[in-house]
């Protein structure tokens, strides 16, 4: 049987969500799914189950997000054989995490189910303080410190709506040899010092957002037109976007199928 549940944390403590390998073994860096499969395999099997190769929970993320990167809406999928009582499952994997990945809404899905492969939109969003000094419950998030205009920054980023080669807006490490997305959404406000980005498509490159981000701020920081983010992509050439923004503030929202 497959199931499949949402999963909330703040990344800035692990080396991102997905289990590294290096010459065919696990590396040692904390990861998302290493501490939702321990603790999911300690919860059926008990004890240190998760550590009896021959019984270990094999999970499939939605996606895969970096070190820093948060979120909300994360799912993942996994097969057991045997029925699972979904508050009796939550309550005690909850327990046994730590205190800044948690797991909710687990149920029964279709054996053809697939969190990533099944997925038809994921939503991200990224947070920035836009203000000159520093507060103290800032925390991780980025501050620029030059004035945005939200209404120019909406212009930009209505170029990147629809379906485009987004060649210039992944760094190197993508491995999907695929640069075509689709962007349903793409908006920008203000509350406060706070700005607010969401950004919702069918699937997204390497570091997308966050080289979308930094080509927004790069044209605000040089007073450059909006029309320069069409320019930057349909130039498909990495070198003519802005600079990749640090991950704090960035958090997936939700995945849709």
């Amino acid at each position: 049987m497959r199931y499949a549940f949402s999963v909330q944390y703040l990344g800035k403590n692990y080396a991102g969500s997905q289990i590294q390998f290096e010459n065919g073994k696990e590396r040692e860096f904390p990861t998302i799914q290493g501490e939702i499969e321990k603790a999911v395999c300690t919860m059926i099997y008990g004890g240190k189950g998760h550590l009896n190769k021959n019984r270990k929970i094999k999970t499939v993320f939605s996606g895969r997000t970096d070190r820093g990167v948060n979120a909300l809406g994360q799912v993942v999928h996994f097969d057991y054989d045997k029925d699972i009582v979904a508050s009796d499952f939550i309550y005690h994997v909850n327990e046994i995490l730590p205190s800044d990945i948690s797991i909710s809404d687990l149920r029964q899905v279709s054996d053809d189910f697939h969190a990533q492969k099944s997925a038809k939109r994921r939503w991200y969003r990224f947070e920035f303080i836009n203000r000159r000094y520093k507060q103290a419950f800032d925390g991780d998030l980025m501050r620029v410190k030059f004035g945005v205009n939200i209404e120019r920054m909406q212009k930009s980023l209505n170029y990147l709506l629809g379906e485009h080669d987004f060649s210039s807006f992944k760094s190197s490490g993508t491995l999907n040899p695929s640069k075509v997305c689709i962007l349903y959404r793409a908006e920008v406000k203000k509350d406060g010092d706070k700005v607010v980005l969401d950004i919702e498509g069918n699937r997204f490159l390497y570091n997308m957002v966050r080289t979308i981000v930094g080509t927004l701020l790069r044209i605000e920081g040089h007073n450059l037109e909006p029309e320069h983010m069409r320019e930057v992509l349909e130039a498909k050439d990495r070198r003519k976007a802005g600079q990749t923004v640090e991950p704090y503030g960035l958090t997936l929202m939700e995945v849709t199928y």
